[in-house]
């Protein structure tokens, strides 16, 4: 039995239709994302599955004592509460079951025959299990401090800005750890090391999660299953967003030509990903092969550890020469710029030349100077030292308060503020409503007013208005918050059309990697580091060095110690191991055969459609994750062996 089941599930605002007779199913151990336009239904779906909001028709079926917890927009706290007591305020039930669990212990160690005690002390057991709640104290400590909320532990809650207050919310959330959690946009306000946290701690520890992102990479680590929200009807895909391209691209092949406009953004979005991710992999197989032999083969000896870093280092700088066309029209001449706020150092020693044609992601941890470098290069603050010089162009800027808006005029008079209804856009004189059907308007929405808007919405208008500026460069300050997906390929599609330069901050590693051509990466020392990489390759790189350092620290603790190992036991392969190297090579085949049988039969629409996309992509699933297994097994086999080889 599914954990909650809706069925035929209809829901309706006066006459919109939202959703119709539609059902949808969450099972133990599922990692749902809900994806779609905003304003399809995605949030309305989710407040149904919570129970917080009543569907029009159809029934919701829970199974019972279920316990299912939803990540409020707006959270709400107690009055008075610090930030530490926040993060804790949901552990009460689970530190009784604590407490009682060690006061049964302390009783059957004297009477260890008490049935009633035994069951209970049973039942406990498995609660605390459940919510991997043994080691508390320091999951409560280690959460804080990767949510960078250690500096605020002792303040009140109250003080704290909007997107500080969900970080608690969260925090509290993952500590509670419900049957079921419901998350709307769990990475807004969380910087990549957050986010990676994040993703590490639900796979770890085997949340079923329902959730809306449109953070893409989020989306395909964590995902086992994608429902999209479309007209009204929910369509099912297996797996992540890499998975969803895919499969709906598949679909959509089977449809009509009217379609043929989304089938263009899916197949270059699964292109992109395909030959991005796929070469980065590619390229990383070598790395990681020496750093997973330098795991087993070296981890009391720092020389060993220290040289695998200094490669790493160098793999890093490979990157970060200076590619610029010097022929270019400088920009921006930044010399030795520092930047103060108050009384804390954001930036310091900071040296650029930024080109007519650059691409720029500054990137980084939150709190760490990224939009106060932003309002430098725009003029609007002085450095502390060093100068920024600037040539003769003109700027577009994009905020995240989307400053360039007016609530009191509509879409018309916000586009056409001389009156008519045409628009120029780069050289092509338009009609309002043709240029904004493109950012998902319908022709309605022209007389509508800005103050009426979703959030959502207002970065769609202040980016389409952006679009139609006559600038040299653009500048945009977190442009993908509150935008979903497809509006997220409409700004890339916009972006990579600019024949200007580009700056951009934001935290959307997916949207980084996908536009920028070089990063200014704000480092612990206050300093910025160019790079010329794909930002998920540096931070999979900083990740590894990280991973060195401890190993490296670990060593010398070791070797200052001055352990006596005892004499490593002769080593060898057992039986089993044996027999499974003789075999895994010929299953392994077996199953690269039925892979190849599949996808061949997903690319042949006579033969998907006989047995169903979204079964064949399941199978396929399946057979790559056993693949994966086998080939595992395999490999660790093969090193023991080698290992027993050298010896």
């Amino acid at each position: 039995m599914a954990l909650i089941d809706l069925q035929n599930i209809s829901k309706h605002y006066s006459a919109q239709k939202i959703l119709t007779d539609v059902n949808f199913h969450v099972d133990e151990g599922e990692r749902i994302v809900i994806i779609g336009k905003n304003g399809s239904g995605k949030s309305t779906l989710m407040k149904i599955v919570n129970g917080t909001l009543e569907q029009d028709g159809g029934e919701r079926i829970m199974k019972q004592n279920l316990e299912v917890k939803m990540l409020d927009q707006r959270p709400n706290f107690k009055d008075g509460d610090t930030v530490r007591e926040a993060v804790e305020a949901g552990l009460d039930e689970l530190n009784r079951a604590k407490s009682r669990y060690e006061e049964l212990s302390l009783l059957l160690a004297e009477d260890f025959d008490n049935k009633k005690t035994i069951d209970e002390h049973e039942n406990l057991s498995r609660y605390i299990e459940h919510h991997n709640a043994w080691n508390l104290d320091d999951k409560v400590e280690r959460i804080i401090q990767h949510f960078d909320l250690k500096k605020y532990e002792n303040k009140p809650i109250t003080l704290l800005s909007g997107g500080e207050q969900r970080r608690v919310a969260l925090a509290s959330l993952l500590l509670q750890k419900p049957d079921v959690l419901l998350l709307d946009e769990p990475t807004n306000h969380l910087d990549v090391y957050m986010v990676e946290f994040l993703e590490e701690l639900i796979l770890k520890e085997k949340f079923t999660l329902v959730f809306i992102s449109h953070d893409r990479y989020f989306i395909d680590k964590i995902a086992t299953k994608s429902i999209e929200v479309e007209e009204c009807s929910l369509r099912e895909y297996s797996g992540g967003y890499s998975n969803y391209l895919s499969q709906k691209a598949e679909y959509i092949r089977t449809l009509q030509k009217q379609h043929d406009n989304l089938l263009g953004v899916l197949k270059r979005e699964n292109e992109w990903y395909a030959r991005g991710v796929r070469a980065r992999l590619k390229r990383n197989e070598g790395r990681k092969e020496r750093l997973m032999t330098l795991r087993e083969d070296a981890k009391n000896n720092p020389a060993k550890i220290r040289k695998m870093s200094v490669e790493l280092q160098r793999e890093a700088k490979h990157f970060n020469r200076d590619k610029s066309i010097n022929k270019q029209k400088m920009l921006f001449e930044v010399e030795n710029l520092g930047l103060t706020l108050g009384s804390k150092e954001l930036l310091k020693n900071f040296t650029t030349r930024i080109l007519q044609k650059d691409v720029i992601a500054i990137v980084g941890p939150n709190g760490s100077g990224k939009s106060t470098l932003l309002k430098a290069l725009l003029g609007r603050m002085k450095p502390t030292v060093g100068t920024i010089k600037q040539g003769d162009f003109k700027i577009g800027y994009f905020d995240q308060h989307r400053e360039m808006l007016d609530d009191s005029k509509n879409l018309m008079e916000t586009f056409c503020p001389h009156g008519g209804d045409r628009v120029s856009v780069r050289g092509k004189d338009l009609h309002v409503y043709g240029y904004l059907k493109n950012f998902l308007f319908p022709r309605e929405f022209l007389e509508k007013k800005i103050g009426i808007l979703s959030g959502g919405e207002k970065n769609r208008i202040a980016l389409a208005l952006l679009f139609t500026k006559d600038v040299d460069i653009l500048i945009l300050d977190e442009p993908t918050n509150d935008l979903d997906i497809p509006t997220i390929n409409i700004l890339e599609e916009q972006l990579t059309n600019f024949t200007g330069a580009v700056i951009i901050v934001s935290h959307d590693r997916y949207f980084v990697d996908k536009i920028a051509k070089k990063l200014f990466i704000f480092q612990k020392n206050k300093e910025i580091e160019e790079s010329h990489q794909q930002y998920s390759e540096y931070l999979e790189l900083e990740k590894e060095l990280r991973e060195l350092d401890a190993m490296e620290s670990n060593a010398c603790e070791v070797k200052q110690k001055d352990i006596i190992r005892e004499k490593p036991k002769t080593l060898k392969l057992t039986f089993k191991e044996k027999i499974a190297l003789e075999k895994l090579p010929l299953e392994i085949d077996t199953l690269e055969n039925k892979m190849k049988e599949k996808n061949r039969c997903l690319a042949d629409p006579k033969c998907y459609e006989e047995i169903g996309i979204t079964a064949l992509a399941k199978e396929l699933q399946e057979i790559e994750e056993i693949y994966e297994q086998k080939v595992e097994e395999l490999l660790t086999i093969q090193e023991k062996e080698e290992n027993i080889l050298k010896r």
